[in-house]
């Protein structure tokens, strides 16, 4: 079961347009994994429709009991929609793309459409080693403000705590992964702003594969931080 979701602000900016490309990707990814949140998302689109529709013109000296009818229409409507909202919530994300990424590897079996497809433009993935037990594949997105890549987190391995430079957005795609704040599984979304200091850590029987989105590179704590930190980026491509 889903447990960790974006919040109401970024599904709205989402749902508006006006969230940025790369975190769209990540909560695009997300809506398709989570009855939940596609659910309330279609609410909201709904919401948006009434306000627009509902907008007529009218004149300065309109009596007041019109305005106020108008909006009595726009609430039962809001309420109307709410209510098939509840209904769709355990309908499935449907989307059809191509299968360009063909691999064998178990925690690629089951990736979310956008994510699929995404993969038409990394046929190879190149893979890099951070640290003992953990991997990254880095994403061609065609932006410049965001790094979007694959972590890959062997089993039983403790990645090294950090904080972080900026707000870094993680998907869980395959197997699980903890930290002093909770645990996370497949289709889990975790959001970190500068300050918050974790370490994730991936359970003991298995892998775990996640999406990220970062807009700065990490700050490792401890005295190897201070060594290493200069030299951290992120590369978006």
């Amino acid at each position: 079961m889903i447990k960790h979701h974006p919040d109401n602000n970024m599904l709205l900016e989402h749902a508006s347009g006006s969230l940025n490309w790369a975190h769209s990707l990540a909560v695009s990814a997300h809506l398709q994994l989570c009855p939940k949140c596609a659910a309330q998302m279609k609410l909201l689109n709904r919401i948006g429709g009434a306000l627009l529709e509902s907008v007529e013109p009218v004149s300065t000296n309109a009596p007041t009991d019109d305005a106020d009818q108008a909006f009595a229409r726009l609430m039962g409507r809001i309420d109307t929609d709410a209510d098939q909202a509840e209904e769709t919530a355990g309908e499935k994300v449907i989307a059809t793309v191509e299968k360009p990424f063909i691999s064998r590897d178990p925690v690629f079996a089951n990736l979310p459409p956008v994510v699929e497809k995404l993969m038409h433009g990394n046929p190879a993935l190149k893979w890099r080693r951070l640290s003992k037990g953990l991997r990254e594949a880095r994403l061609k997105t065609g932006q410049t403000q965001h790094e979007v890549a694959f972590h890959r987190i062997a089993a039983g391995n403790k990645v090294a705590e950090h904080d972080h430079r900026g707000k870094e957005i993680t998907m869980v795609l395959y197997g699980s992964f903890s930290d002093a704040d909770g645990i996370y599984s497949r289709g889990d979304f975790l959001v970190r702003e500068p300050g918050e200091v974790h370490r994730p850590t991936a359970t003991q029987d298995q892998e775990c594969l996640c999406f990220s989105v970062v807009e700065a590179p990490v700050a490792l704590t401890g005295f190897v931080g201070k060594l290493v930190n200069p030299f951290l980026s992120i590369k978006p491509q």
